[in-house]
């Protein structure tokens, strides 16, 4: 196949507003996964503007795999060079993640800036982070991603704490001696950073797990909202909780999570929690820093699987949620999936429920399908509880009280030895009624 460029031009004179941006990937001939490199810059795209940049164009070459040396090989970086000048570039955004190899090769080459994918989620993160612990992540991400790419180029040469040109004893009076140069200097301050901010993170990790347990304590089971990026969470999660959560038709609109009560249709009570949306090439470095914010889907009872069904690739973008929540060891959860922006097909009779799990078509911004999307819910989550048949003395009231608020009551009846009950129950309040606990006839 024939490498793809498309560019336009415009006026090259004073430069105001948004960084000039210009797009690469390689589609390689044993391409991973489902998307397409066309799909995936359109993606990159979206990013891009996300982040504030005016994107003039895109170019694809397709390679056996990825140039060691300049990620497009030699012939089309030297394509890109005379793009770069002739449009004036300000930044370059490659739509993989570079190596060290890679990335000093197209700095030496270009004038423009040199960024991957990575570094263009990590910068919208960086954008998107409101709260302190979002923040947090985010820079503890930055700081794992930039390590191995401080490169040992002239900026590196000079000694600090010593001469200029390396060991020996020359130099000022008092900082005579061999030093450190400045790379090392950089790694040390990095890793110091890197090794605080973990610290930090863990703290809140620590409160965030304090307040599950809480929550735990009171029985109510949690329902995690995930989804690709801007399919419509906060938007739903808004709709279904009144929580005023931020929502843009723009990428990882929000970070932080969020968490709501939410009263099912059989007057279960169940907790709502909304989180940060998954993207195909999600950072590893993100998904790290982010794991104490995720911890809420992989401690979840039940996962709320938003897909934006009006996307071309829908399909491939519930994929990819998969794969994600598959790496965090959370794909096994019972899950119900809300089709989401069905106001804006074209074509209603394309949609395919049966490809989902447990599908409810919804429009989250119209309001619509929200009970039926409410009562499936419901449904599943009545399979992940506990069924129990129990005899509680008149003098436990309490526990009483507690099935009829926690659980799903089939059947209740009073006799002589107290208040006979059966249904559902959350299995983390099973153990205050195995005293009480009857065999089914």
């Amino acid at each position: 196949m024939e490498d793809v460029t498309t560019h336009r031009l415009i006026d090259t004179g004073i430069r105001r507003g948004p960084e000039r941006a210009y797009l690469v990937a390689v589609e390689a001939d044993e391409q991973e996964g489902m998307w397409g490199a066309e799909d995936s810059l359109q993606e990159l795209e979206a990013l891009a503007t996300t982040a504030g940049a005016a994107v003039l164009g895109r170019m694809i070459q397709h390679l056996p795999q990825p140039d060691a040396q300049t990620y497009l090989g030699k012939g089309k970086a030297q394509e890109l060079v005379a793009l770069d000048q002739q449009l004036q570039l300000d930044v370059i955004i490659f739509d993989d993640e570079l190596t060290p190899t890679q990335q000093r090769s197209l700095d030496k080459m270009l004038n423009a800036r040199v960024i991957d994918r990575t570094a263009l989620i990590l910068d919208v993160f960086a954008q998107r982070a409101y709260s302190h612990e979002g923040r947090l992540q985010v820079e503890l991400a930055q700081a794992e991603y930039r390590l191995p790419r401080l490169a040992g180029s002239g900026t590196y040469t000079r000694q600090a704490g010593g001469s200029l040109g390396g060991g020996g004893v020359g130099g000022a009076i008092g900082v005579r001696g061999p030093g450190e140069t400045r790379l090392e200097l950089d790694r040390r301050r990095i890793r110091s950073r890197i090794s605080a901010l973990r610290k930090e993170i863990e703290e809140a990790r620590s409160q965030r797990a304090l307040q599950r347990k809480q929550r735990v304590a009171q029985g109510l089971p949690m329902v995690a909202v995930v989804g690709y990026t801007n399919a419509g969470k906060s938007t739903l999660f808004n709709a279904l909780t009144e929580a005023g959560v931020l929502a843009e038709d723009k990428l990882f609109a929000t970070l932080d999570p969020v968490t709501r009560r939410l009263l099912l249709p059989n007057n279960q009570e169940a907790l709502l929690s909304d989180t940060v949306g998954f993207i195909q090439k999600l950072p590893t470095q993100l998904i790290a820093a982010f794991r104490a914010t995720l911890e809420e889907v992989i401690e979840a009872d039940l996962l709320l699987e938003v897909v934006d069904i009006s996307h071309e690739n829908a399909f491939e973008q519930s994929e990819t949620v998969h794969d994600i929540l598959e790496e965090l060891g959370a794909a096994a959860k019972p899950r119900v999936t809300a089709l989401n922006k069905i106001d804006l097909l074209t074509d209603p009779d394309v949609l395919d429920p049966s490809l989902y799990s447990h599908a409810v078509p919804i429009s989250a911004a119209e309001g619509k399908g929200l009970e039926e999307l409410c009562a499936e819910v419901a449904s599943v989550l009545a399979d992940t509880m506990e069924q129990l048949m129990v005899l509680l003395p008149f003098s436990r009231g309490d526990l009483v009280e507690l099935f009829h608020r926690r659980g799903l009551i089939a059947y209740e009846e009073h006799e002589d030895e107290g208040t006979r009950l059966m249904g559902r129950l959350p299995r983390s309040l099973a153990g205050y009624y195995s005293p009480y606990i009857q065999p089914f006839a």
